[in-house]
């Protein structure tokens, strides 16, 4: 008796027996890939393992999405300084983009710092000025050597 009798054999005992009875997924059918798909394998790691599936798009297109959300992430920043310091950082990866040759061709222009600074004051609230401290007269304080020898 070869091998694949000795199996075929011992699956048709087991299903006189009725071990396949009350398995799970009884009487649906196999999920099988409708055409043969090179990257099923990928595919299936990315839904098995929860992988954000914009962390495989490619840098230019990741910087065309960075640009249309511009105003929402400068939105939550609380200085002027730290918004010029991302969007001249923006601008800076998107002209290395521009000059790079390989992979796919996105257009993605600069982003207008001003007109971005100038929409995020606009939605900042007004803040307050502080009212100055009063200037109160205190005596001034005596150095070590003073309070020493006094």
């Amino acid at each position: 008796m070869s091998n694949q009798e000795w199996v075929e054999s011992q699956i048709k005992l087991a299903q006189n027996q009725g071990e396949f009875d009350d398995l799970p997924g009884a009487g649906k059918p196999l999920k099988l890939a409708d055409q043969h798909d090179p990257d099923w394998w990928v595919k299936d790691f990315i839904r098995r393992e929860d992988v954000e599936t914009e962390a495989l798009l490619p840098p230019a297109v990741l910087l065309r999405k960075e640009k249309q959300q511009v105003h929402e992430k400068v939105r939550g920043m609380r200085r002027e300084s730290e918004v010029r310091e991302y969007l001249a950082d923006l601008n800076k990866r998107i002209r290395l983009s521009i000059r790079d040759t390989t992979g796919p061709v996105v257009p993605t222009g600069l982003v207008d710092e001003d007109v971005v600074i100038a929409q995020w004051r606009m939605e900042r609230p007004a803040r307050e000025p502080r009212p100055l401290p009063a200037e109160e007269h205190r005596p001034r304080k005596k150095s070590f050597w003073q309070r020493l020898f006094s």
